[in-house]
């Protein structure tokens, strides 16, 4: 077993955009970080790939510039149902589309440029023992840090180690994911709902379009292949077959995700700091997972490096106030998410709520804006 002789100030598991901003952040601050990502950049993910512009501020701040990068500019957002009805409303802060394969592999080269150091490996243990962790992986490394960040995403083997109650319960999603080429606006993401699942549909950099879709299995079991199920199920929604019939696929494969949980899970677990989907996952049907990683990215850099400077008294202190400022930033967002979700879920009631939708308009913008932060500050 070899192991690191000084001990590290901050150890990442996990380089989504949580790890890799929590890296950028606290390496800006001078702490040693370590960042272990079992995968190379740049890499494709199964993921919506709509970031609301709440963060824009905070990667300026990373010194990250999306448009820069290719980036759209979203402001336009169409929702329709299974029967076809469709209702379009302005978004009130806007956002921006960009590939996962994109931005990590900007924020990762980022974070190497400021001195992180990025391991390719797999965590396997972590302990906490006398106020230190100590982190086992797969390649026989051993490291000690003074803290830990979990943002490894949405289930791990590491779930399992820590004895976490939401890897207890298995869960009846598959997500699917592909870039495809086509004629769509710029400016829009839609989100074209079809039985059992919804998906979700916005431009990216290269002007690809992303379609990303979540479905229940037991929809999906009936059905031989991918294509199968999209032709006998999801082709139902006329604005879906449009988009797929007038495209051609960018990948040679579509990406697949399975057991997707949205149950509720804990921001720390044996004094781990978690974050982004790794501490909880929001409902893609509200379409905001990856600017509340980044947020909460953020919420615990901010809080760490206070703990570090003894602002904050002690660990027990940093947990509790990373718990209260966690649950202030998110709880609310995951709450709406859930709720909207069940709606949605079932047929009927959201043909009637679509309906009253297209009679009050204004309510539609409001429910956004439950599933959204403000413009972050930086501290």
């Amino acid at each position: 077993m070899r192991q690191l002789k000084a001990k590290i100030d901050v150890i990442i598991i996990g380089g989504g955009l949580a790890g890799l901003s929590s890296a950028i952040h606290l390496s800006k601050h001078n702490y040693s970080v370590l960042l272990i990502e079992k995968h190379s950049y740049p890499k494709h993910k199964v993921c919506g790939e709509y970031i609301s512009n709440e963060v824009l501020p905070y990667l300026e701040y990373l010194g990250i510039d999306v448009f820069k990068l290719g980036a759209k500019k979203i402001d336009k957002f169409q929702l329709s149902t299974t029967n076809n009805k469709l209702i379009s409303t302005t978004l009130p802060l806007g956002g921006f589309g960009i590939s996962r394969y994109c931005l990590d592999a900007a924020l990762a080269e980022k974070a190497a440029k400021l001195g992180v150091k990025i391991l390719q490996d797999t965590v396997e243990d972590v302990i906490f023992s006398n106020d230190e962790f100590v982190l086992k992986t797969k390649s026989n490394n051993q490291f000690i840090s003074r803290i830990v960040i979990g943002a490894y995403g949405k289930r791990s083997n590491l779930d399992v180690k820590l004895n976490r109650q939401f890897i207890k319960t298995k869960s009846p999603y598959l997500a699917v994911k592909m870039h495809v080429k086509g004629d769509f606006p710029d400016d829009l993401v839609a989100l074209h709902n079809f039985r059992g699942g919804y998906c979700g549909v916005s431009k990216v950099e290269d002007d690809h379009i992303n379609l990303c879709y979540i479905t229940n299995l037991k929809a999906f079991k009936d059905y031989k292949d991918i294509d199968e199920f999209q032709q006998q199920v999801m082709f139902q929604n006329q604005y879906l077959k449009a988009i797929f019939d007038q495209s051609t696929s960018v990948f040679e494969q579509p990406l697949t995700i399975s057991q997707i949980s949205f149950e509720d899970k804990k921001p720390i677990e044996d004094h781990i700091i978690m974050c982004g989907d790794t501490a909880a996952l929001i409902h893609p049907l509200c379409g905001n997972g990856m600017s509340m990683a980044i947020r909460s990215a953020q919420i615990a850099s901010v809080l760490i490096i206070k703990y570090f400077n003894s602002e904050i008294s002690d660990r027990d202190a940093l947990e509790k106030q990373y718990l209260r400022e966690w649950n202030k930033a998110f709880k609310s967002r995951l709450q709406t998410g859930r709720f909207v979700a069940n709606l949605f879920d079932q047929h009927k009631l959201s043909e009637v709520l679509m309906q009253g939708l297209k009679w009050f308009p204004g309510i539609l913008p409001k429910i956004i804006k439950r599933t959204h932060g403000q413009l972050m500050t930086i501290e």
